[in-house]
Order: structure tokens, then sequence, then C-alpha cells
């Protein structure tokens, strides 16, 4: 009896115990599942469990359970409530939920929370209030339109059927999801619907990191936040046996995009104070959403159960082509890092989130980024690599081509920041003028003579 001391029990012989019984079912049912242990007294199994039936049916919707059950030499059944259930359930009008020994009634708000969550009601179909058509941006919705339309359908209709603009009294209104997708300043109307991408120099937060606020509608934040990833990550370069070059990031891209599609599609954006965090440190690399997983999916469930809270904005960017498998974004991420052989990814449900996380092979904990004097600074992932080089025996200068050909998708006035800002820190020193100019390291010597 010990495992059920922490659980509801409910004497089933009181006169009111089949509508305490439906309430805490309907409570529990609505929350995270449980179990409530029944007392029968002299009362018969099979009429026990008859009322239990009875009590699952007084819920709307009604609720069904597995099989009560009896407690060995006891006169007492448990009786289980699933916790992946996917639906709200009321009693006589009413919507409880468990809330420490007690069941209590949902206000509105957590109702309408919760609705959200399960998919009664979608958030992203609300139109967004005090706004038209004007505030999205209709050259971004005409190319888009292009690829989805019919022959004849004009291209207002194309949004009202993917559920991105309503029409009310011959006006057409942006919905959320209209917003979010298409909007020429989503922000303005949608708190906390954007990225922020920080890289830390260790395995922990810090004073010292790199940070980008990523903002606009979700495509251009899409493309934003996997720029940031390209340049942040670390790579390892080698030379094949025909000496082709061969390049491996320390995650699979294709995980980590995977990862910001999928938060980006999934979040919920209802919540307003909250926004999606892209962290990447020393070890590891993490995406944060807020919302709790929608529907009936779970942590356990994650690879196999479908359910999505924003079809719509789903929908549209399968539209585009950022979405290319529906539904299987995590079956990727988990695939993509055996085949890299990579520690699997960590899924987390937090208090009012979700958090994915990616492991590399073991990064060094500790920043790597001191300049002669000990000061801690951060640098990107071509900066790094810049100095590695110049600590190769043999290799005394680094130019702006040098580091162009390692970085070959980069645009070359990036690289001559990059080495320029090598300068400011106090890391290099640069030789030369124009096309015979080149970097050294910066020793104590050199610096003592420049003063």
């Amino acid at each position: 009896m010990d495992e059920y001391a922490n659980v509801p029990h409910l004497q089933l012989t009181t006169p009111s115990a089949l509508n305490e019984l439906a309430e805490t079912l309907a409570a529990l049912a609505n929350g995270r599942g449980g179990t409530v242990l029944l007392e029968l007294g002299a009362l018969p199994v099979d009429d026990a469990i008859d009322r239990v039936r009875q009590a699952a049916l007084m819920i709307e919707p009604a609720l069904h359970l597995p099989g009560p059950r009896e407690l060995p030499g006891q006169r007492s059944l448990a009786v289980t409530v699933p916790s992946d259930l996917g639906r709200v359930f009321g009693l006589d009008g009413r919507y409880l939920r468990r809330d420490g020994t007690q069941n209590r009634a949902l206000s509105g708000r957590e109702l309408r929370e919760l609705l959200m969550q399960r998919g009664d009601v979608s958030y992203e179909e609300e139109a967004v209030p005090n706004t038209t058509a004007d505030a999205l941006d209709w050259i971004a919705i005409e190319r888009y339109a292009a690829r989805v339309k019919t022959r004849r359908e004009a291209t207002r209709d194309v949004l009202i059927r993917r559920g991105c603009l309503i029409r009310r009294d011959g006006k057409d209104i942006p919905t959320y999801a209209g917003m979010v997708l298409f909007g020429k300043d989503p922000q303005q109307y949608m708190r906390g619907a954007q990225i922020t991408a920080v890289r830390f120099g260790g395995a922990s937060m810090g004073d010292v990191f790199t940070r980008q606020d990523i903002v606009g509608a979700l495509p251009e934040q899409i493309r934003q936040a996997e720029a940031f990833i390209l340049d942040n990550l670390r790579r390892n370069v080698r030379l094949t046996g025909n000496m082709a070059r061969d390049e491996e990031y320390e995650y699979p891209l294709e995980a980590a995009r995977e990862m910001i599609v999928n938060a980006v599609s999934h979040r919920d954006y209802s919540i307003r104070g909250d926004d999606i965090r892209l962290f990447i440190f020393a070890d590891r690399l993490e995406v944060s959403s807020p919302g709790r997983l929608p529907g009936p999916v779970t942590v356990d469930n994650i690879a196999d159960e479908r359910f999505s809270r924003n079809p719509a904005i789903v929908q549209v960017l399968s539209d585009m082509g950022f979405i290319e498998r529906l539904g299987y974004g995590v079956n990727r991420i988990i695939n993509l890092m055996r085949n890299q052989q990579l520690p699997p990814p960590e899924f987390t449900e937090t208090a009012g989130g979700f958090r994915v996380r990616l492991f590399n092979r073991g990064a060094s904990v500790n920043s790597p980024f001191l300049t002669n004097e000990g000061e801690e600074v951060t640098l990107n992932v071509r900066q790094e690599a810049a100095l590695a080089h110049l600590r190769r025996d043999g290799v005394s200068r680094i130019t702006n081509g040098e580091l162009q050909a390692m970085f070959p998708n980069v645009h070359s006035e990036t690289i001559r920041r990059d080495l320029a800002d090598l300068v400011g820190k106090g890391m290099l020193l640069k030789r030369g003028e124009k096309r015979g100019s080149y970097y050294i390291l910066l020793k104590a010597k050199d610096k003592e003579t420049s003063i």
C-alpha cells in the first residue's frame, strides 16, 4: 500500500462517492494522469467496477480507462488515468484539475491554455486584433502563392485556405499563423515570437558570449538561425584518400536545422513572455521552445507519436520546403546523430517548455579564448581556425586568402572583419599593405615594440 500513500483515496460506499469519483477522474485526466485508490468496504468488486465505468461516462467526453486493478489481500481497487490523453474533460459544465490533495476548477485562462495545449482550440487560427492585411508582406505572399495556388485561385483565397487570413464583414484579417509566417513586423503583434541565439565559450553560461536576436517572419528566422549555427559550430577538416577536402561539423548540420524548424513549427505562440533559445556551448547545442509537448505527445513516445499544435504553420513551412518529411523530424535527428557516431539527443519537458540537446564528442569545457594578458574573449569558428593555423609548427603567417580557402562559402568581407577583430583583440598583428598584407600572432615582445 505504500506506493498508493500519496494518491487520492475515496470511499465508494458514501452517498456522494460517485460524483466525487467522477470529479477526481476528470481532474487527473486534465493534468498528467494518475491513480485513485477506491476503498470498497462491503461493496462487491463487480459492483465497484460498474461504478467506475458509470463515473467515467458522466465525464464529457466519456473517459476511457484501463480496467481497475484489485489489490491482493485488500478491499481496494486502483484506478489509473493515463498521462497521454489528448482531450480536455468536463463534468457538469466544470473543468477541474488536481491541485495537491484537492480538485480545483480551472480559471478561464487556464482552461484556454489547456484547450490549446491539447489541440481542441488553436491559437494560430485566431485573428490578430487591431490589424489589417496591410500588416503582411504581400511580395513574400505572392512568391509563396505561386507555388501552391490553382490556376484561377486568387492569392488571398490561398491564404484563407491555408488558415493565414480570415474574412470578416468584407475585411481580410491576418491570423496569428499568417502574421508569424508573412508579417512585415510579427514581433509588434506577437511578443516573444523570435529566437535568441547565443554561443558561450565554455560548458555553462558566462559573461563572455556572442549573441544574436533573430526576428522577422519565420522563413527569415530559420535562415538567420542556420547562418548563426554555421558561423559558430566547430569543424574538422581532413584530406581524403583522393586528396579531396572533407569537412565534418561537431554536429550534423541537418540535425541542427531540424531542431530549429521543429521549434518554430511546434512552439506555443500564445505564450508571450518567452522566446525560442538557441544556445551553443563547448560540449552541446540546445534548443528550448515555449510550451510543453502538445496533445498525446510525451518524451517517451516522441519518436512515434504524431501531433501538431500549429498545423497551418507546419503546412506552409512544408510548402516552402523547410519541412521535407512531415512528422519525422525527431526520428531524423536521432538517426543523424547515430550515423555520425555521436551520443543520442536528449529530449526534456520543462515546467513551461520543451528542450532538445545534442552532445558532441567531448570538446574541452574550458574556454580556449585567452588574450596574451589572460583576458577571456569570445571568438567565432573562423577566428579559432586562424589561430589554430598559426600555432602549427612551421606556420608563421596567415593571409585573407588562406582563411578564405578554409571557409569558401563565407564572404571575403566577413573574413577581413574576422582578422581585423583579432587585431583589435590584441591577438594578431597585421603586416604589409593591401594585397601583400598578412597576419602573425601577436607575442608579448611584439606588443612592447608596438607601444
